[in-house]
């Protein structure tokens, strides 16, 4: 894409000042670039050199997960939209150009079905109405479509009509889910489901493995990235066929799935989520791997416990929330002292407050750092790094 059809994009959004979301709108994409790599660069320093960020060669309509806040005005005309930056005011949105355009045509479509079904939306202050957000996941490999109805009350009037309405106008949806969220909460999703249609789950594929996602599990926003940001995992994890690997913070067991499938001996995922362990020990199964096992947990407490036992790990992949991790996590990796350590940060912050716990508590040194543009036209940052401890490498031969 040239910079001056980048440009032009840039300045079409009507609501970029209003929404917040995309911070960097008013700076071209090669700018945007050098923006994050400059400021990789000056907190990563200290731990080496810092190699390229790797960008889209498209920037835009990356989002396969879209959810939008609806509202009535005093008129009585019904709103969606996002959260403006750091508030609970919602900015009416019909088409962002980071999202994923069907989802955006099917919200739209909602939001203009309700008055003919007599469906209200919720009022948090009232605590009554119906419909509070509307969720749409979309498997870019598979295109599978995921509809989700965040509803204040699980009365759900003409419900089957609504279903084939909606899908009438959109075939491509292959799941409807009802979540229901009675709660005065910042949460979207509430614990009770019940599913419309479908299956209540869509599947994608990313890096040669299939997923199965539900409308609580968390993946990745932007495929096309997320194959760049762990192709590049995998190789800085140099696995040869024979290394047990204990995958962090795993989730529905995306990258340890992928680490099973692309070269590990084994492989060990934990994650606290119940939900997500369900999902993982599924997504293992539809890829025939006999090489992966889950368990539900906190991740430091299960090193601790390989580490008393005297068990070896010779990889450790770690991918935290923006918070990074806990000393108790990174005291428990020192502790159980993998050969390669291979963080994936989504936040510089924490990361560079990470290594500089670990290299100044081990021997862990930091031998590769690669930024990966996940999210173009806004701050934040993925990276991934490569640690290796010299005296487990040693303890190896």
């Amino acid at each position: 894409m040239s910079q001056s059809a980048i440009h032009i994009q840039n300045g079409s959004c009507p609501v970029y000042k209003k929404c917040g979301g995309c911070q960097l709108q008013n700076l071209s994409y090669e700018e945007q670039l050098r923006f994050k790599q400059n400021k990789v660069i000056k907190l990563l320093k200290p731990f080496g050199r810092v190699s390229p960020i790797i960008g889209m060669e498209n920037p835009y309509r990356y989002r396969n997960k879209v959810q939008a806040a609806f509202f009535t005005d005093r008129s009585g005309k019904i709103h969606s939209g996002v959260y403006q930056s750091g508030t609970h005011r919602i900015v009416s949105v019909d088409d962002c150009q980071i999202e994923d355009a069907l989802a955006d045509r099917i919200i739209v479509a909602v939001r203009r079905l309700l008055p003919s079904f007599h469906l209200s939306t919720y009022d948090e202050d009232a605590r009554r109405g119906f419909l509070r957000h509307v969720l749409v996941k979309r498997g870019f490999a598979t295109n599978q479509v995921m509809l989700v109805l965040v509803t204040g009350t699980p009365v759900f009037p003409s419900k089957n009509h609504f279903v084939k309405a909606i899908r009438a106008q959109f075939p491509e949806i292959t799941t409807i889910v009802q979540n229901i969220n009675p709660f005065r909460t910042n949460l979207v999703l509430g614990e009770r489901e019940i599913v419309l249609y479908g299956k209540g789950t869509i599947e994608d594929e990313l890096c040669g493995c299939r997923f199965r996602i539900s409308p609580k599990s968390f993946y990745q926003i932007n495929p096309v990235q997320t194959e760049v940001l762990y192709g590049k995992a995998i190789e800085f994890a140099g696995l040869r066929g024979n290394e047990t690997v204990l995958d962090t913070y795993c989730g529905i067991g995306t990258i340890g799935i992928i680490a099973a499938k692309h070269g590990a001996g084994q492989v060990f995922g934990v994650e606290l989520n119940g939900d997500a362990v369900r999902d993982a020990i599924q997504n293992a199964k539809a890829n025939g791997l006999k090489n992966i096992r889950f368990f539900q947990g906190d991740a430091g407490e299960f090193m601790q416990n390989v580490a008393q036992e005297g068990e070896h790990i010779d990889a450790v992949m770690m991918d935290p929330p923006r918070a990074g991790s806990s000393e108790q996590f990174l005291d428990a990796l020192v502790k159980l002292s993998p050969t390669t350590v291979v963080y994936i940060s989504c936040n510089p912050e924490t990361l560079a407050r990470d290594l500089h716990y670990l290299t100044a508590k081990s021997d862990y040194r930091v031998q590769a750092i690669q930024p990966v543009d996940m999210f173009p036209h806004t701050q934040h940052i993925e990276t991934v790094v490569l640690l290796t401890s010299k005296a487990a490498l040693a303890n190896r031969f």
